[in-house]
């Protein structure tokens, strides 16, 4: 069974993650430990089940502001006093690993743990900023573009809720 940890850069091969995709590779080596350490976000890494120390694949979350405004109207009246949402800042796969469809599994386990902590801390709506192309991954998964901005994402925690119940 597949099961994500904190990343934690002692036990975790950083240098050798290769995602083909430069600033989420230096993010995950240089800045996502310091990150953490700030409490400014938590990055979760996907371990290579026979290598631990390999990293299969990674995402990192924390809190955003909401722009109403570029949501949908009825976003808008329903979620008026709502000034944060959770966000999946990345998510990448080793090129070790691609066609595995680790991508998916990362993103659905990154939805349950927002869900979880929506539960303790209400707020309304998880967003991702889809990088190069990755748009039509997330709206696979129900995710919507922002009116202002084709490649910034969002979902509902209700619609997270409904689709793992």
């Amino acid at each position: 069974m597949m099961q994500s940890v904190l990343l934690d850069k002692v036990q975790h091969n950083l240098s050798r993650f290769d995602c083909g995709v430069a600033p989420l590779n230096n993010y995950l080596r240089l800045l996502a430990g310091q990150q953490a350490r700030k409490d400014n976000s938590r990055t979760f890494v996907l371990e290579d089940r026979t290598q631990p120390a390999h990293i299969a694949g990674f995402y990192t979350l924390t809190m955003t502001p909401v722009d109403l405004a570029a949501m949908p109207a009825t976003l808008q009246k329903k979620h008026q006093t709502s000034t944060s949402a959770g966000l999946i800042a990345r998510l990448a796969v080793d090129q070790r690993y691609q066609g595995q469809r680790l991508g998916e599994w990362l993103l659905v386990d990154a939805m349950q743990k927002l869900l979880q902590a929506s539960d303790s801390v209400g707020f309304p709506l998880v967003v991702v900023d889809a990088k190069d192309g990755a748009g039509l991954f997330y709206q696979k998964y129900g995710f919507t573009s922002f009116a202002d901005s084709p490649n910034k994402l969002f979902i509902t925690i209700a619609n997270i809720r409904a689709s793992f119940t």
